[in-house]
Formats: C-alpha cells, structure tokens, sequence
C-alpha cells in the first residue's frame, strides 16, 4: 500500500508566522515536492466569495454557443490566450486529443516593463464582461500566492529567499480555465480518449482551484494512481518540469491524470482552473550545482523557460 504525502499547509504560516513557523513549512512543502510533487494549501488569499464568482464566469463562459466560442480562438497564438476547442490538445505520448476545451488568460504588465512587448494581449469577452474583471483579480492573487511559496520553496534548497522573486515577477503565467464537456454518447467516443491524459506540467508550480468534480489522480513512486482531494476553498499546487529540471529532480513533476467519471455520470460537465506559475523566457533553467553530485548526476541539458516552453507546446499539440 503507498503512503502519499500530500500535507495540508496553512499559507499565512509562511507569510505572517513565527521564525519556527516559517521553517516548518518549508520543510513541510519541500519534503512532500521531494517525494510525491503535490500539497494542499489553505489561508492562500482567495476569498470563497472569489471562488465562487470565478466558478460562476467560467461556467458562463462555457456555456456561449459554440459559433461565439469559435470567435476568441487566435490563431498562431498556440492557445496561449483565449478559447482552444475541443480536440485540439493531447497529453505528450498520446494519440487521441483530451475531452476538453478551455480559455487561457496570460500576464499584464502594469510597471512600464518593455518585457510588455513580447506578450500578446488577452483576449476580451465581449458578452461577459464580469469573466474579464474576475479572472485578472484571481490571476494576480494567485501569482502572489506562487511567489510566497516560490521563497519557501528556496528557503529549502538553500537558495536566498528572494532567489525567484526576479524570475517570475512579470513571467510568462497562465491562468487556464478548463471545461471537461458533457459525454451524452460514451460509446461515440474512442476508447482511449480521457479528460486529461497522463502528463506533466510545463511550468515551475501549478496552482489549482479546486475542481465542480473529482477525476484528478497522481502517479505514485509504486506506479499506482491516487486520486488527490483538496478540502473546500484549498488549492493543490504540484511541481513542474521547469522546477524539476532546475532542481535536478529533486523536486518532483509527478505524472498525473484527470479520469472519466462512471458512465452514469460522463453526461456532467467537470470545470477546474489551474494557474501555470511560469518564469520570464529568459530564466535559465541549468540544474543548480547544489543538486548535483556523486550520488545525483546531472540529469538534463541546459535550456531556458522559453525554448523549453516552445519545446513542450509543439509536443502537445498546441504549436506547428
């Protein structure tokens, strides 16, 4: 039987807490990414009134006729903003396309930044203008939330505190929210076609806000699946590609899945945003020294976010 260490940790215990506090989490977030990659975080800075107004335009969102849907998706923009439709995304080493469609939201840039320039613009809803307001307000609670525990993630690498404050602060993050759409005819579908196909994320960390349904599930160290549950308002934040790489492994990017639900059930829709906390393009993703040695070998070329990015979107599907 596995034992999966998924901790619940209190985010302000981080923020406003006691020396001994601060170091508890630390060592609490990192002995868990060095082990099965995922928490849970409460006391994040999102209000249940927030979540539920988000839940509430997303739903709306998903809810305009297809044609209206149809008019948002850019192309060249590798789905990177606005709508993707169904079947235009595939889990890396799968054949058959996700059962989803979703809309993303990327970085704005208010300082006067000319990193300004190399972002494309978000893409506005017209006929909800409520979904706008409310996703850039999730967006930059969530990203403050990313960067506190970015520190506490380098506190336990031994880095300086601050080691990722200039790598992210106006990085490339995605706000994505998802639509896994109603199956009204599941013999229509083929066999192999999933919500979410096993996969791992492109990014530092994931945070997730919660989901209307359960389906979410981690591959354990025993090669068995794991269905991970957040406790109401929580988020569950994993650890990326980019933060593995860095880290040479020793934080882990764990394989995880979103499954169909029971036949019964696969005529409900399944909504659930995660935020891909990114760095700017130029971050330098070499394995840091103090994660290398005899016994940890250097595991990976050198890259930056942005070429690995590019490298990864052309995998799945979302960039010619």
């Amino acid at each position: 039987m596995s034992t999966v260490n998924i901790p619940r940790l209190n985010l302000n215990d981080y923020i406003n807490g006691s020396a001994a506090d601060r170091k508890q989490f630390s060592d609490k977030i990192g002995e868990a990414f060095n082990q099965t990659g995922f928490v849970t975080i409460t006391n994040h800075g999102l209000s249940k009134q927030l979540i539920d107004e988000l839940y509430s335009q997303v739903k709306a969102l998903f809810a305009l006729p297809d044609d209206i849907k149809q008019k948002y998706e850019i192309p060249g923009l590798a789905g990177q903003r606005g709508y993707t439709g169904k079947g235009k995304e595939t889990a890396k080493g799968f054949k058959t396309p996700d059962l989803k469609e979703f809309w993303q939201i990327g970085q704005t840039v208010t300082d006067g930044s000319a990193i300004k320039e190399l972002y494309p613009d978000n893409v506005v809803v017209d006929e909800l203008p409520s979904f706008n307001t409310t996703t850039l307000e999730v967006y930059k609670k969530l990203e403050d939330a990313g960067k506190h525990l970015l520190q506490a993630i380098s506190v336990y690498l031994n880095l300086p505190e601050n080691y990722f404050d200039d790598k992210v602060h106006n990085g490339n993050s995605i706000l994505r929210t998802l639509h896994y759409f109603p199956i009204t005819d599941p013999d229509s579908v083929p066999d192999d076609a999933v919500r979410a196909g096993a996969h791992e994320d492109i990014n530092l960390i994931t945070l997730l806000i919660g989901a209307s349904a359960d389906g979410l599930e981690l591959l354990t160290r025993e090669g068995t699946w794991f269905p991970v549950k957040a406790h109401g308002e929580d988020l569950v934040v994993n650890v990326g590609d980019m933060l593995q790489r860095l880290t040479n492994n020793k934080l882990k990017s764990t394989t995880h899945r979103v499954v169909n639900p029971p036949r019964e059930l696969m005529k409900y829709s399944r909504f659930s945003v995660p935020f891909f906390l990114h760095p700017k393009s130029g971050m330098d993703l070499t394995s840091l020294d103090s994660c290398i040695d005899e016994e940890h070998p250097k595991l990976y070329t050198d890259i930056t976010a942005g070429e690995y990015l590019d490298e990864r979107l052309r995998e799945i599907g979302l960039k010619m």
